[in-house]
């Protein structure tokens, strides 16, 4: 940790602006200046906020960890590209961290200097002469929330922190300057106790036009966060990796001994952050709409699936809907580089608009091969426990049902009629439809529906013509993140939206597990806060579907805690699928080196017929070892700041 002076905190603190409040700031403003009326203040609030992490773009997101996700080939050796990737490729570094919080390294958000921001803030805004002191606590209040935010975001990736207890002054001492690292159990306690003197001084909900700053109902929804981390295996009693892993005396950074009574605590707060959303109005999504034009006649023929697939397919992409909880505000309006845009198939040649243009839809971010079986069956189980769904016969080339066929009603807007697929892609439940582009379905971008068959020089598919390298390399599409209105060439085409934080689909699930992990075995409230999910998702409920032993294999599976947890692990997978969610599940889980060192597969993306096409081959090797578990410290911070002590394997 480096010493900065106030010249450099001042320019730190407004280097740059963040949209969506639509500030520029004068550059020549002292820090008295600042701190005298009210709106150069707001303006100096707004700044806090920049320290969130842009998990909106393509290159810098954390989204991308894990088995979910990816990209072109052809940028495997660009450093500065896809750098979620390259950490699951086995490419991260002490030499320079990818993502790096620690020190902001090779795209991360520099958080402690975040961090030192919200201090200068704190130190400074009871200066300002023309606010209320309920003003003043309430800003002051988010500024110690974010605070705790970006220290929770630094205990998530590297375990033990520097903990940030006071500001570094220019006449700091070499001691106070370098400072060593805090045990875990601290760590989570400066979080939460930092959350809890913050939370009453907020507002409980903000008002329409500060939306995304944070309020009462944000502020207990990130601390059911930390607890809810605080009690998992990874950070809690995770003797088998960090047993040997001591301070300067001796002592573990993390707690060796299993705490279940941590579980509690986290269930305590996730219920508070449940109760205050409900009091607020914040519920499950729902498409309230009138369905688009090209969509009506399929809608009125199947009301119930089309209804189900537009609640699933709307509920990122629609802005600041009922069910964020809390969303990331600094939106990007004129730049590209998100994944709405690298995810989004191009318009193809015969339809009217702007067409093969690659501005905005990038088409070349795409789902591996692993998300395409982790998706539930119609029935709401994993393909290997479905009784109904023949695993040998899954790679079986079909045609679907035609559009005068009984089967073709079922379904009606979802899967093209008459058209070549494969088996695998049949009888899946409603998120496998609305999240994916595959072949034989419909991707609903462009304000068109465009049948999409991604062989090659097909629509959605590998076109060389077009491009060389921007193409779906397994043949597989997101159309999660893309708004069906939005198009290409200009971002007055595209239809913007916060991406979530945190969202209320999540807390049911953290809820159910947090209850599952507290108890002896399952309970019904367990039940309850899954099928809150489920059945939003048009999925039957997980304890009549599990008991039945004519549709399942592993019968009752959900009545013991290790088969519960395993259920609500792959709930939250395909719920929150592309989210970002399930590499920390598996991380908080002790599983993430075990899941991710498989290759990634997928479909032959230059096959032109389903024969040439559906033959699965590997894409990109992976490799993630328990020492990526936690990232590494820079170099350069390890050699200035002698205190510290580096993570294991580093």
């Amino acid at each position: 940790m480096k010493k900065i002076g106030c010249v450099g905190w001042m320019i730190l603190l407004f280097a740059s602006c963040s949209d969506y409040l639509n500030v520029v700031p004068d550059n020549t403003l002292t820090l008295e200046d600042i701190f005298t009326v009210k709106e150069d203040a707001y303006n100096a609030l707004a700044k806090l906020y920049n320290g969130i992490p842009r998990d909106d773009n393509t290159h810098l997101t954390t989204w991308t960890l894990g088995d979910e996700w990816v990209g072109r080939l052809d940028l495997n050796n660009n450093t500065g590209d896809l750098r979620a990737i390259r950490i699951m490729r086995g490419l991260q570094s002490a030499t320079d961290p990818q993502l790096g919080l620690w020190s902001g390294t090779q795209g991360g958000k520099h958080m402690y200097r975040a961090i030192r921001q919200t201090d200068v803030f704190l130190a400074n805004i009871d200066k300002v002469a023309d606010m209320t002191e309920q003003e003043k606590a309430e800003w002051k209040a988010q500024a110690k929330c974010l605070k705790a935010y970006f220290a929770f975001l630094l205990v998530q990736k590297y375990g033990p922190i520097v903990i940030p207890t006071e500001m570094v002054t220019p006449d700091a001492t070499s001691d106070q300057l370098f400072l060593p690292r805090s045990k875990v159990e601290d760590c989570f306690n400066f979080i939460i106790d930092l959350l809890d003197e913050a939370t009453p001084d907020l507002v409980e909900k903000v008002a329409l036009s500060e939306l995304g700053q944070i309020d009462q109902i944000v502020a207990k929804a990130i601390k059911a966060k930390v607890l809810f981390y605080r009690a998992s295996p990874f950070y809690n009693g995770n003797r088998e990796y960090f047993g040997d892993f001591l301070d300067h005396d001796g002592q573990p950074f993390f707690p060796l001994t299993y705490d279940k009574e941590k579980w509690k605590q986290a269930i305590d707060a996730i219920n508070d952050a449940l109760n205050i959303c409900s009091v607020n109005g914040i519920r499950l999504y729902t498409y309230e709409k009138e369905p688009f034009i090209y969509d009506r006649e399929d809608f009125d023929a199947n009301p119930e699936k089309m209804q189900t697939l537009y609640d699933l397919r709307m509920v990122i992409c629609d802005p600041w809907n009922s069910e964020l909880v809390w969303g990331y505000s600094g939106i990007d309006y004129y730049n590209q580089g998100e994944l709405a845009h690298s995810t989004n198939m191009r318009l193809p040649s015969g339809f009217s608009g702007v067409t093969n243009t690659a501005e905005y839809s990038w088409q070349w971010m795409g789902a591996t091969y692993q998300m395409v079986e982790r998706y539930y069956t119609k029935n709401g189980l994993p393909i290997t426990e479905d009784r109904t769904f023949d695993v040998s016969s899954m790679y079986e080339i079909i045609e679907t049902p035609g559009m005068m066929d009984p089967e073709y009603a079922d379904i009606r807007g979802i899967m093209q009629p008459r058209e070549q697929t494969i088996r695998l892609y049949m009888d899946r439940e409603p998120r496998f439809y609305a999240n994916l582009g595959i072949t034989g379905g419909y991707w609903r971008t462009h304000s068109f529906r465009i049948p999409t068959m991604m062989f090659g020089g097909a629509y959605g598919g590998y076109n060389s013509s077009q491009h060389s390298t921007d193409f779906f390399c397994t043949g597989i599409g997101i159309q999660k993140f893309v708004h069906p209105e939005s198009t290409s060439g200009a971002w007055q085409r595209t239809i913007k939206y916060p991406y979530p934080i945190i969202r209320l689909a999540d807390l049911y699930l953290m809820k159910a597990e947090a209850l599952n992990e507290y108890n002896d075995a399952p309970t019904q409230e367990v039940y309850n806060a899954i099928n809150l999910v489920r059945e939003r998702a048009g999925i039957p409920r997980v304890e009549s579907v599990w008991a039945d032993a004519t549709l399942v294999n592993s019968v009752n599976k959900h009545r013991t805690k290790e088969g519960m947890r395993d259920i609500i692990l792959q709930e939250r997978s395909i719920e929150l699928a592309f989210e970002g969610s399930h590499f920390w599940d598996m991380l908080r889980h002790k599983k993430a080196a075990s899941e991710f060192s498989a290759p990634i597969w997928g479909w032959t993306h230059t096959g032109t017929t389903a024969q040439t096409f559906f033959v699965l081959e590997v894409k990109q090797a992976r490799k993630f070892t328990i020492t990526d578990c936690l990232w590494p410290i820079s170099l350069n911070e390890m050699n200035t700041n002698g205190e510290l002590i580096q993570n294991p394997g580093w």
